[in-house]
């Protein structure tokens, strides 16, 4: 452990659902609701904005009632400790990371709580609804959608994430299904880049068998654990 220094983590829906915060994926997953076409693509968007931002207003406002669990608190005493380079990346679009303390996190799908102004590209903090067609506090205009990545669409600062990886003695994955590319793609990247690789997760994920050490059980538990198993060995 002690030839580790640098460290990327990747964390999914896995790692909120244990602080009651809905996912796309399993039993009682956003999907049996809506279909990804009709809440998640830009056509969906122009097609009926009505409904999209309804959608998002109604998680917007359910993911500010939720609370950090251990997993997001133990990432953060890691962030707060770990001398190394470290980068929390996150597919998840609440703030759960940030409220436990986590302060070298990125949001490569972006996030619940900014609005994006598709007028004059701003992005701005946004805790209310969006339904009624607020004003950019930048330009003025009626433009604001949710500042989220939808399927189709890039996800965000790919290069700080792959320049992170090129750096990296240790990849990890909490909580995610590794269905969701570039995501998924990411520990085949540490691995060609002779990274260690290891995954946290409930149950296998598709990718799987490319990790070095997989561990199954709920982050909450497993986190905690691995944290302190990093921070002990660094100290030796």
């Amino acid at each position: 452990m002690n030839a580790i220094r640098n460290i990327v983590i990747l964390t999914g829906a896995g790692i909120s659902a244990e602080s009651g915060i809905d996912t796309f994926r399993g039993g009682g997953g956003l999907w049996e609701q809506h279909r990804v076409e009709d809440v998640a693509t830009p056509e969906a968007f122009a097609r009926d904005p009505e409904l999209v931002l309804r959608f998002y207003d109604m998680r917007r406002a359910a993911i500010q009632e939720k609370q950090p669990n251990p997993a997001h608190f133990a990432l953060a005493k890691l962030d707060r400790e770990w001398p190394g380079d470290l980068l929390i990346v996150t597919q998840n679009v609440d703030d759960l990371h940030e409220r436990a303390g986590g302060r070298r996190v990125l949001h490569m799908h972006g996030e619940h709580l900014n609005a994006w102004c598709t007028a004059c590209d701003e992005r701005s903090r946004w805790t209310g609804p969006l339904i009624d067609r607020p004003a950019c506090p930048g330009c003025g205009e009626a433009a604001l959608r949710p500042d989220v990545v939808w399927f189709g669409e890039m996800p965000y600062r790919m290069e700080e994430i792959y320049a992170a990886m090129r750096d990296a003695h240790l990849f990890v994955s909490i909580g995610t299904s590794g269905a969701v590319y570039p995501a998924a793609g990411f520990v085949r990247d540490a691995r060609s880049l002779r990274a260690r690789t290891l995954e946290l997760n409930l149950e296998r994920s598709h990718g799987s068998g490319w990790f070095d050490e997989t561990r199954l059980g709920p982050a909450s538990e497993l986190v905690p654990a691995w944290v302190e198993e990093m921070l002990a060995g660094n100290a030796n």
